[in-house]
C-alpha cells in the first residue's frame, strides 16, 4: 500500500468523535505500524520551511493505543511465522504495539543481548548499534550508523539522523499529543554525551556537540559565547541549537539580594565554541571543555 493511500486509510479512521470499527481500525494499524517499522512514513519531516510534525502519522499511532487490548505477551522461541509478536521477556502492553522484528543479519543492525526493547512503528536504519539497556519508542526513527548506548531512550517520535552518538543515559523526550507538537530532533553527526537531557521539540542541528549533563527544554535559555546570543524557544519556534555548536553545562548569576547573597546560580547551558571541517566530535568538546 502506497503512503498516500495509507494516509487516506488513517485519516479517515480518525475522522470525527465516533469510533471506528475496531477489527477495521485494527487492520489498518497493522499496515501503519509496519509501514512507520520500515521508514516509509515518519512522525516528523523536514520541508522548505524546516522540521515539522506529521500530524495523520501521529493520529495513527493514537489510534494504535486506542483499539488496542492490553494482552500478555511471554517469550517465546524464535520462528519466522511469529516474528513481529515476538518477545523474549514477559510484559503487559496493548496487543496493537508490540516488540518489532528486527532482521539483524540483512540489515547490519547490532542489538546487543540485555534488556533492549524496540517497539513496533519505529525505525531503525541499517548499520544502527543499540548497546542494552535501551528503549526506542514507537514513532521514532533512527537514521543510519547511529549509536543507542546504555540506558538511552529514544522517545515516541523523536527523529534522530545519521551518525548520531547517544551517549549512556542519554534522554530524547518523546510527544504523541497534541498531534501538531514537533517531536524532538536530532540532525546528522551530532554527539550527545552522557545523561543530556533533549526535551520538548528541541531542534539540535548537524554537527553539534551536547557535553555531558546538558539539559535542553523549551523554558532553557542557551547563551553563546562565541557569537554573543541568547538562544529560547518561541511560540512560533523551538528551542534550536545551532550547526556546529558545542554546548556544555554552565552557570548565571540568580537574580535578587538574597540569591547575591548566598551566591545562588542558575543553570545555563554555554555554548563555548564551534565544530570547524577539521574537528571531530571529541576534539572539538575536549577543546571547548579546557
Amino acid at each position: 500500500m502506497s503512503a498516500a493511500s495509507l494516509r487516506a486509510e488513517i485519516e479517515d479512521l480518525t475522522a470525527g468523535t465516533s469510533a471506528p470499527d475496531p477489527e477495521t481500525a485494527r487492520e489498518a494499524v497493522v499496515r501503519f505500524l509496519q509501514a512507520l517499522s520500515d521508514g516509509q512514513v515518519r512522525a516528523a519531516e523536514r520541508g522548505t520551511t524546516g522540521w515539522h510534525a506529521v500530524e495523520w502519522v501521529k493520529r495513527g499511532i493514537l489510534l494504535a493505543f486506542r483499539v488496542g487490548k492490553t494482552r500478555r505477551f511471554q517469550p517465546f522461541a524464535a520462528s519466522s511465522n511469529d516474528d513481529f509478536h515476538g518477545s523474549t521477556l514477559e510484559f503487559f502492553d496493548r496487543d496493537t504495539i508490540p516488540l518489532r522484528a528486527t532482521q539483524g543479519e540483512a540489515k547490519n543492525i547490532r542489538i546487543v543481548p540485555g534488556g533492549t526493547s524496540i517497539r513496533a512503528g519505529a525505525y531503525l536504519a541499517p548499520n544502527v548499534i543499540v548497546m542494552p539497556p535501551a528503549f526506542v519508542n514507537v514513532g521514532a526513527y533512527v537514521d543510519e550508523g547511529t549509536m543507542v548506548d546504555s540506558h538511552a531512550l529514544v522517545g515516541s517520535c523523536a527523529q534522530v539522523g545519521k551518525r548520531v552518538h547517544l551517549s549512556a543515559g542519554a534522554q530524547l523526550g518523546g510527544v504523541l499529543e497534541p498531534v501538531g507538537a514537533r517531536p524532538v530532533i536530532i540532525e546528522d553527526d551530532v554527539m550527545v554525551g552522557g545523561n543530556v537531557g533533549v526535551f520538548e521539540g528541541t531542534l539540535v542541528e548537524r554537527r553539534c556537540v551536547l557535553a555531558p549533563g546538558v539539559q535542553l527544554t523549551r523554558s532553557t535559555a542557551v547563551y553563546d559565547l562565541v557569537r554573543n546570543e541568547v538562544y529560547r524557544a518561541s511560540a512560533e519556534r523551538p528551542l534550536t541549537i545551532p550547526e556546529g555548536a558545542v554546548v556544555v553545562p554552565g552557570a548565571r548569576p540568580a537574580k535578587g539580594d538574597f540569591a547575591l547573597q548566598h551566591g545562588v546560580q542558575l543553570y545555563a547551558p554555554v555554548i563555548v565554541k564551534y565544530r570547524d571541517s577539521s574537528t571531530d566530535a571529541a576534539t572539538a568538546l575536549e577543546d571547548g571543555l579546557r
